[in-house]
């Protein structure tokens, strides 16, 4: 058994035009899954797509907004048209629209970020399910952040919904697990990427966090890409309901 191929596993994989997602979805593809860019932007989601096709590697854009039911109904769907049944599902898309106190924060917002960060989520696997479990075979992976192991007096609601996802993964491993669907979710800590753009381009800011890490350095798309590989694989076949942290160390240091 190759652990770690993925010969024409079919896999959606959410928020994808750049940053982790791309670098997920490229790394899927290079292990041979069928892969499904989506994000808002059809033309950003076509430009990725397009790439994988000139390294070789099979890929479709269908364009979604996480916040609508409607559109991730409707990426399933196409997916199922294009390629198939589901093998693989990452959750990667999330927002985060507030920089600030709990104190301050609005209904409205706090809505937008569990809907975006955690709903979504719900929706996405559940939508997914029925393909899994008639193969008796399936990988959710749900990219989380270390944010959700930790308090926070400026991204409150976005750690709370990381958390969550930590918890819908664990929920999902238990009662999808007799089918051999494995449920398991990321925590990067702070990779370079345009979400963490204002930390990394800040020269005193990323001097001191670089200063905490135990490996001296920022987290790059490709270090989180790996391990979606692995979970996705045989090579986590028997890896379910967990959090696999990296972050170069932050959280032990």
């Amino acid at each position: 058994m190759q652990l770690f191929r993925l010969d024409n596993k079919v896999a959606i994989v959410t928020g994808s035009s750049r940053g982790i997602g791309r670098s997920i979805a490229e790394n899927l593809a290079r292990c041979g899954a069928r892969v499904v860019i989506s994000s808002r932007k059809a033309d950003a989601c076509e430009a990725v797509a397009q790439a994988i096709r000139d390294e070789g590697g099979q890929a479709l854009a269908i364009p979604a907004n996480i916040s609508s039911k409607e559109q991730l109904e409707a990426l399933v769907a196409r997916t199922r048209e294009h390629w198939g049944p589901i093998d693989i599902l990452v959750c990667n898309a999330a927002s985060n629209p507030y920089y600030g106190p709990a104190t301050g924060m609005s209904d409205e917002v706090f809505d937008k970020v569990m809907r975006n960060n955690v709903l979504s989520n719900h929706w996405l696997c559940n939508l997914v399910h029925e393909d899994m479990a008639a193969k008796k075979d399936g990988a959710i992976v749900i990219i989380s952040s270390i944010g959700g192991l930790h308090g926070s007096s400026t991204i409150g609601a976005y750690n709370i919904s990381k958390a969550a996802d930590m918890q819908l993964a664990r929920n999902l491993a238990v009662e999808w697990g007799p089918d051999n669907i494995r449920v398991n979710c990321i925590a990067p800590g702070v990779v370079r990427t345009d979400f963490a753009k204002a930390l990394v381009d800040d020269p005193r800011v990323r001097s001191l966090i670089e200063s905490q890490l135990p490996l001296r350095r920022f987290g790059e798309p490709d270090d989180i890409g790996g391990i979606a590989v692995m979970l996705a694989s045989a090579a986590g076949r028997f890896i379910t309901g967990q959090t696999i942290v990296a972050d170069g160390g932050y959280m032990v240091r």
